[in-house]
């Protein structure tokens, strides 16, 4: 019979006392029914024994192989016999529990190593009953170069391999370039490439419009150009007021001088300062440098809103939607979060939270350790920085009502659409496809996705068409190439659901559409049709958008399985969403074309030469100057190249005269 829970707590309590050498107490438990809790607790202790006794990192793995959650702990054995109780446990964690079949453990030098790989495992396998970040983007910065005589100011995302300062981050790419375009009226510092300004032989456009001091074309002097790059270097260290204050003395000064030319200049310069800091709206005092974060739950969603201030100005702020358990508070959502945010971005000297987190601690610990100085992560209770945390609080309870009045909307028209196309069940996801081409050149598939939060643009997809066998503007053979290698590929990465969702799951964005719509006729929807249902997808719903006569919008006749083609009424919601989501899958499919289009015009024909780097492609270029010339060169003119041995003029010359160039 199974043991009673007085001897389970015993058991665990001689666990915490039992020293490393001696085995702990066998508790075996009857076979009890799969997925049960007793079932999970028994799979639990199996592994407990062999668990590690000091900090590392757990996998709770389910039937199918799936890792169900990542945790950490300082005592991984301790922590695992909690999760031997058979009562007690929040929903949550009683289902988490229960689907457990097996467990892998890593051991860590030190519970921060723990943290850190935590964090890596968690973003690496998205585990159903974690807290998972959805936005994973990187922040925008500003560089101000150093590499260069003459430095440039640019927007900057990804590793900071290029010699510079870096400021940021910014929460958006608008914010930064609302900030480059008032510093370039402000200080007059280049934002071209070190290739266009090594080419230019008078002053470009910019100079004109008093945007940049030409230091390309000798405009100003190398001492005057570097006095404006330390200017805007300081204003985004900080020290705007100084700068401020020394335009405006030199303004007093050009007047006091009677040249007013200049000191309408100046004045402008002050005024683009002035622009920047207006629009970082409330700017702290006394916080010099410090991500704000504050967490609200409403109706089973979370929202963290993030405020970024650096050098005592406010930089622009960022809400995430993370996916959490409804059971879970929102402190715990908030310290699950902030490792996940911190994993690969910089971290400032303070971190303010709206609630008391518990691996405050451990999590500032991590951060200072990789970033080479003292980080703080508090929870201020008075003060500045109080005001500041409460004002992020009150951003994120608008921006989540915001977002659930939305959502409520959304399903309003999901559900018409369901409606009108006569689709059983709720409609959580629908995925829309076109093609863009000219004559056949250049052909691409894209694939939109909507759902209950609006447009899923992390789960757009496009297609390079590569049957060889097509017709130049077979748009059948192209819509039926995109449908076989998308719905090909899901059945064999998730085999279609055969059953309703788990209830942790009901709300998760689904990987399976519940409704497929093309651009075409009845052609094209057979067409569609046979080849999903080849591809393992015969059971998804789908229809066909006909575009009206002289494609006027609200004209359109949709055809659909097993019924006549019908329209829809003129002012019907459902009318307007579905023009919505196919002229967005219009713009997405040429946009994706002309991208390809353009990068086909830029080609050289040298990219095709299998071990011409570039740089010698760029060594080559600068002898010849195109790729035309260089087909044309002999094979001695080649091997005297700078930069390019006999080898390489042999593989280049045999390209052009042999290799079809």
């Amino acid at each position: 019979m199974p043991p009673d829970q007085a001897e389970i707590d015993a058991a665990l309590e001689a666990e915490a006392e039992t020293p490393d050498l001696v085995e702990p107490p066998a508790l075996d438990l009857e076979p009890a029914a799969p997925g049960s809790l007793a079932r999970g607790t028994a799979a639990i202790r199996a592994h407990w024994r062999h668990a590690p006794r000091g900090p590392g990192v757990y996998r709770m793995i389910g039937a199918d192989g799936d890792v169900l959650y990542v945790g950490k702990a300082k005592s991984v054995r301790k922590r695992i016999a909690s999760y031997m109780r058979e009562a007690g446990h929040t929903t949550r964690i009683a289902r988490m529990i229960a689907a457990t079949v097996s467990m892998v453990f890593v051991s860590t030098q030190t519970e921060t190593e723990a943290l850190l790989l935590e964090t890596n495992l968690i973003k690496q396998l998205r585990p159903r009953f974690n807290v998972l970040m959805r936005d994973d983007k990187s922040f925008p910065y500003i560089l101000l170069t150093r590499d260069h005589a003459a430095p440039q100011i640019v927007k900057h995302r990804g590793a900071r391999t290029r010699k510079g300062d870096y400021f940021g981050p910014f929460a958006s790419a608008q914010a930064v370039h609302r900030t480059l375009a008032a510093l370039q009226r402000a200080f007059l510092v280049r934002t071209c490439s070190d290739s266009y300004f090594e080419n230019r032989t008078r002053p470009c456009l910019l100079h004109q419009i008093k945007r940049c001091a030409a230091p390309c074309t000798g405009e100003v002097s190398p001492e005057a150009y570097a006095a404006l790059a330390d200017g805007a270097r300081d204003f985004l260290s900080g020290k705007s007021r100084l700068v401020r204050e020394q335009l405006a003395a030199d303004m007093r000064r050009a007047a006091d001088e009677l040249d007013f030319e200049t000191a309408a200049r100046l004045r402008d310069r002050i005024a683009a300062l002035s622009t920047i800091q207006g629009e970082q709206g409330v700017n702290p005092q006394t916080v010099e440098e410090a991500d704000v974060f504050a967490v609200v739950e409403q109706a089973g969603q979370f929202c963290v809103e993030v405020f970024f201030f650096r050098t005592f100005q406010n930089w622009g702020n960022r809400a995430y939607f993370p996916r959490a358990d409804r059971s879970m508070s929102e402190a715990e959502v908030l310290d699950a979060f902030l490792a996940q945010f911190y994993d690969e971005r910089p971290a400032p000297r303070l971190v303010l939270t709206s609630h008391e987190v518990e691996d405050a601690a451990l999590l500032a610990q991590a951060l200072s350790a990789r970033a080479g100085r003292k980080v703080e992560v508090v929870a201020p209770q008075r003060g500045e920085k109080r005001d500041l945390v409460q004002h992020a609080h009150d951003n994120a309870r608008e921006t989540l009502g915001r977002r659930l009045a939305e959502a409520a909307s959304q399903e309003k028209l999901l559900a018409a659409l369901a409606a009108a196309f006569g689709v059983e069940g709720r409609v959580r996801r629908v995925e829309v496809y076109d093609n863009s081409h000219i004559q056949g050149a250049n052909a691409v598939g894209a694939m939109i996705v909507a759902g209950a939060q609006g447009f899923m643009k992390t789960h757009y997809r496009t297609f390079n068409i590569k049957g060889e066998e097509l017709t130049p503007g077979d748009d059948f053979g192209m819509m039926r190439e995109v449908l076989r290698r998308r719905f090909s590929r899901l059945a064999k990465e998730q085999p279609a659901p055969d059953s309703p969702a788990p209830p942790e799951e009901a709300d998760a964005f689904p990987a399976w559409p519940d409704l497929v719509l093309i651009d075409g006729g009845k052609g094209q929807l057979e067409a569609a049709r046979t080849v999903m249902a080849e591809a393992g997808a015969g059971h998804v719903p789908v229809a066909a958008i006909a575009k009206g006569p002289d494609r006027d919008a609200g004209l359109e006749t949709f055809h659909a399985p097993g019924r006549e083609a019908f329209k829809l009424p003129p002012r019907d919601p459902a009318l307007y969403f579905v023009q919505r989501l196919r002229d967005e899958a219009h713009r997405f499919a040429i946009g994706t074309h002309r991208a390809r289009r353009k990068k086909a015009f830029t080609r050289s024909a040298l990219d095709e030469i299998a071990g011409i780097g570039p740089a010698r492609k760029r060594a080559l270029l600068d002898a010849f100057g195109t790729a035309r010339a260089i087909g044309r060169a002999s094979l001695a003119d080649l091997e005297k190249t700078p930069g390019v041995n006999k080898a390489t003029a042999k593989l280049v010359y045999d390209f052009f005269n042999e290799g079809g160039g």
